[in-house]
C-alpha cells in the first residue's frame, strides 16, 4: 500500500504511474498477440473477426466497469481517511458485486452477439469467425472482472506493483497458449479466445491465493464476505455516471465500426490493427490518469485538496513530453508497426494512414483524459460524462459520416482527433470552475484553492 498525501505530487505520481502503465502494457499485449498471431497464421478475415469483437465486448462490459470505478474511488477516499473497516467492507460488496454482474453479461453476450454483429452490418464472411470468438471470450468473464476488479482495488489502496507481476506471468501464458493452440493444434480462431480464457483465470486465481496469503485487507473468503448497502449505493452514486460513460462510448465504437464496415473485410481489418496500436500509444495517458484519480482520491479523503492542483500540473507536464514522444514514434514507424500484424499490403496501407492522421494528436488526448482524472478521483463523474457523450456522439460520429461521404475512409480517422480537441477544452472549462471540490464521499470543509 503507498500513501500518496505525504511527498512530492510529481515524483509520487510517477512511482505509481510506472508500475501500472507495464502492467496496462502487458495486458493490452492479451489483444496485440492474439492480433498478431491470429493475423500471420490465420488471414485478414480471422484479423477482422478479432478486432471486430472487441467493440461489442466492451460495450457488455463498459457499464461494470464504471460501477467498479465507483468501487475504486471510495476505497481511496476511505483509505486517505484511514477507515480500515469501511475499505474492508468496500471491498467485499464489490465482489459480491461484480460476481454476480459477471454471470449476467456472459449470459447476455453469448444470447445475442451473432445479432448485433449483423445489426453493424459486418462484413457476412467475418461473422461467423466473429461470434465464436466472442462466446468463448465471453465464457471467462468471472475471471475477467475478478482479477480486474482486484486490481482496481490495490490501485485504490496504492499498490499497482502486485498486479504487475501477475500481469507479466498471464501475458507470457497468454503468448504461449496462443501459439500452441493456434500453431501447433490448429484450433483456428477458437485457440486465440481459449488462449486469452484460460490466461485471465490462472491471473485471477494465483493473485487470490497470494493476497490470501500475504495481504492485511484484500482477501477473498466467500463466507465471511459482507453485503454494505451503504457503500454499494455510494459506489453506484460514483460510477453509474462512469458507466452510462462507458456504455455510450463503446456504441460510438460500434457506431464508427458500422461506418468503417461499408469500406469492407480489408478495411475492418485494417481498422483493428490501426486500434490495436492506437490502444497501446493511448495506455500512457490513461495510465497517468488513472494514477492522478487514486491520487486526488486519497488526498481528498485526508482534507489535502491544495495537493491536487499541485498533482494536476505535474501530471500534465509528464504526460504531455511521453504524448509528444509517442506521437513522433507512430508517425514515423506507422507501416513497420502494421506490418507486424499483417503481410497483405491493402490492409498495411489504410491502417498506416489512420495513424499518420490520428498519431499526430496524441497530445490532446492526453490532457483530456489527465484533467479527468481529477474529476473521477473526487467522486465528480456526472459533467465528464456529458463531456464524454457531446464529444463522441455530438461531434465524432456525426463527423466521420459527414467526412466519409466528402472525402473517404480518411474522413473517419480525421473525425478522431477532431473530438479529441472538444473533450480536452471543455474538461479544462469544467475544471476550473472547481465545482469538483464538493463531491466527496468523505466529507471535510473544503479550502479555497
Amino acid at each position: 500500500m503507498h500513501d500518496l498525501t505525504l511527498g512530492k505530487p510529481g515524483k509520487l505520481i510517477l512511482q505509481f504511474t510506472a508500475p501500472m502503465l507495464i502492467g496496462n502494457v502487458f495486458q493490452q499485449l492479451y489483444n496485440v498477440t492474439d492480433s498478431i498471431i491470429v493475423g500471420k497464421f490465420l488471414g485478414k478475415e480471422a484479423l477482422a473477426a478479432v478486432g471486430a469483437s472487441f467493440p461489442l465486448i466492451f460495450m457488455l462490459i463498459s457499464f461494470i466497469i464504471g460501477i467498479a470505478t465507483g468501487f475504486t474511488i471510495v476505497i481511496a477516499q476511505y483509505f486517505g481517511a484511514k477507515d480500515l473497516e469501511k475499505i474492508r467492507r468496500s471491498i467485499d460488496t464489490m465482489y459480491i458485486f461484480l460476481f454476480f454482474a459477471s454471470i449476467l453479461i456472459m449470459v447476455s453476450g453469448i444470447a445475442f452477439s451473432g445479432a448485433i454483429f449483423r445489426l453493424i452490418r459486418l462484413p457476412e464472411e467475418v461473422i461467423p469467425q466473429a461470434t465464436l470468438y466472442m462466446n468463448i471470450y465471453l465464457t471467462g468473464m468471472i475471471f475477467f472482472f475478478g482479477f480486474n476488479g482486484t486490481s482496481a482495488v490495490l490501485r485504490g489502496l496504492g499498490d499497482s506493483k502486485t498486479p504487475l507481476y501477475f500481469l507479466v506471468i498471464s501475458t507470457i501464458t497468454n503468448i504461449i497458449f496462443d501459439l500452441l493452440f493456434i500453431v501447433v493444434f490448429k484450433w483456428g480462431i477458437e485457440g486465440a479466445a481459449w488462449a486469452t480464457v484460460l490466461s485471465q483465470a490462472g491471473a485471477f486465481i494465483t493473485l487470490i491465493l497470494y493476497l490470501n496469503r500475504k495481504h492485511e485487507m484484500v482477501k477473498l473468503t466467500w463466507r465471511k464476505m459482507i453485503w454494505d448497502k451503504i457503500i454499494f449505493l455510494q459506489s453506484v452514486r460514483i460510477g453509474v455516471p462512469t458507466g452510462f460513460q462507458q456504455t455510450f462510448v463503446s456504441l460510438g465504437m460500434l457506431a464508427l465500426l458500422r461506418i468503417v464496415n461499408d469500406y469492407g473485410t480489408i478495411a475492418v481489418a485494417a481498422y483493428s490493427v490501426a486500434g490495436r496500436i492506437d490502444g497501446l500509444a493511448a495506455l500512457p495517458a490513461m495510465n497517468f490518469g488513472q494514477a492522478l484519480s487514486t491520487y486526488t482520491g486519497q488526498n481528498i479523503g485526508a482534507n489535502k485538496i491544495p495537493r491536487v492542483k499541485l498533482g494536476l500540473v505535474a501530471t500534465l507536464n509528464m504526460s504531455t513530453i511521453v504524448a509528444v514522444l509517442t506521437s513522433i514514434l507512430v508517425m514515423l514507424f506507422r507501416e513497420p508497426l502494421m506490418a507486424l500484424f499483417t503481410n497483405d499490403a491493402e490492409v498495411i496501407a489504410i491502417g498506416a494512414r489512420y495513424l499518420l492522421i490520428v498519431g499526430g494528436f496524441y497530445i490532446m488526448f492526453s490532457s483530456m483524459f489527465v484533467i479527468g482524472g481529477v474529476m473521477r478521483g473526487a467522486g465528480d463523474t456526472i459533467v465528464p460524462m456529458f463531456i464524454t457523450l457531446f464529444s463522441l456522439w455530438i461531434i465524432r460520429i456525426p463527423i466521420a459520416w459527414f467526412l466519409s461521404k466528402r472525402i473517404g475512409i480518411d474522413g473517419i480517422w480525421w473525425a478522431i482527433p477532431i473530438a479529441w480537441f472538444f473533450g480536452m477544452a471543455f474538461s479544462y472549462v469544467y475544471y476550473r470552475m472547481g465545482k469538483w471540490k464538493n463531491k466527496a464521499v468523505v466529507k471535510h470543509k473544503v479550502p479555497t484553492m
